[in-house]
């Protein structure tokens, strides 16, 4: 028997702002059939609201409509499949935006985060195991990344979970399967900062500040961080940035403090601005790191002979470069001695009905991370 209950709905990209008067995110009962071998079902408890979900909202990403977004989120098992393993009915979970099927080639090589099978399911709007599973008056409605989580329940796959402590809230919990592996995996793992090294992050959002995170604790001795908000400042010194400068001109203002630049600076500010400016700011030698997913048709150009006699390193970061079923429970473990105050991102809680206006504040850059409450 198929299950029913409610979920935000996006049938169309691209609505004019505000949001909370356009409402392209509509509030309706979507059915799910029982997990199928190898799925599980999920009682959202938490789901947080990223820039990854704006992107699908102003048509800056490009997805199969309808589509339920939502792809950072907690919650308690309620029920599996047949042949699922790892996870049992009761059981709390961070649900991961990239499932790793853990047979293909990137995965064997210990690159689950370019999971080539989990990628091709994300981009189909489906799970790995199938689907489309939610279906509205019988028309099939897809699936973000492989969860939908802006919902009060999602169905997924058994790898798209990590089990969590049972005493870890949902609220703080959600935060841990997105903005925290994308910010703090790509400081600890695509930028590999070290012990005594400088770094710039660009753009403070949950993922930026989670860099800051990151970076603290491997050691960076000289934090700077990037935003065209003033009113970031205090939220990133409190994280541990040791300078803040505004995003217009920044690479002069970075140089200014550290004249032949930062060793690794990371870019998290969705913009081609602020990867020009990191790129910019980043010395002879060192490493830019973009986790930015601006519109697609976002292109840089770079001098190839610079590319070559600074012997530069760009690349991209997705996840983080992390290995989740490792990097949740450590990251985790981080947070619980204090060192990871994951729960300094959350701007506040919210009703799923209230989720139009959340995307106003997001977009206008008042709120870090709003988490919406079941």
């Amino acid at each position: 028997m198929k299950r029913t209950f409610r979920a935000a709905i996006l049938r169309a990209a691209g609505a004019e702002r505000p949001y909370a008067r356009s409402r392209p995110l509509a509030i309706e009962t979507v059915a799910l059939p029982p997990p199928a071998e190898g799925e599980v079902l999920v009682r959202i408890g938490a789901a947080s609201i990223c820039h990854s979900d704006l992107s699908v909202v102003n048509g800056d990403r490009r997805w199969p409509l309808p589509i339920v977004p939502g792809h950072e989120a907690a919650g308690e098992v309620e029920e599996v499949g047949q042949g699922v393993a790892l996870v049992r009915p009761g059981d709390r979970v961070a649900l991961i935006f990239l499932t790793q099927c853990g047979s293909c080639e990137r995965c064997t090589e210990g690159k689950p985060f370019l999971c080539e099978r989990g990628t091709q399911a994300n981009r189909e709007g489906r799970l790995i195991t199938g689907g489309p599973r939610l279906s509205r008056d019988g028309q099939p409605v897809y699936h973000h990344m492989g969860l939908s989580a802006f919902a009060e329940y999602a169905l997924v796959s058994e790898k798209s979970l990590v089990k969590i402590p049972a005493e870890l809230g949902f609220i703080e919990a959600s935060l841990f399967g997105c903005a925290v592996m994308c910010g703090a995996g790509t400081a600890l793992y695509s930028a590999a900062i070290k012990p005594g090294d400088t770094t710039a992050v660009f753009g403070l959002g949950g993922v930026g500040l989670s860099a800051i995170l990151g970076a603290r604790v491997a050691g960076a001795t000289r934090i700077i961080a990037v935003d065209s908000n003033p009113s970031k400042k205090e939220l990133a010194l409190a994280l541990g940035a040791t300078d803040f400068v505004a995003a217009d001109g920044a690479a002069k203002a970075i140089r200014a403090l550290s004249p032949q630049g930062v060793d690794a600076a990371i870019d998290a500010s969705a913009s081609l601005e602020g990867f020009e400016q990191a790129l910019e700011s980043t010395r002879r030698g060192g490493n830019t790191v973009t986790v930015s997913l601006p519109d697609a048709a976002k292109q840089f150009h770079f001098p190839l002979s610079r590319l070559v006699a600074e012997a530069r390193t760009i690349r991209g970061s997705y996840i983080g470069s992390c290995i989740p079923s490792r990097d949740i429970p450590t990251f985790i473990g981080l947070h619980r001695q204090g060192r990871m105050p994951v729960e300094r991102l959350i701007s506040g809680t919210l009703a799923l009905d209230d989720i139009n206006t959340a995307m106003d504040a997001l977009a206008d850059g008042r709120a870090v991370r709003q988490v919406i409450t079941f």
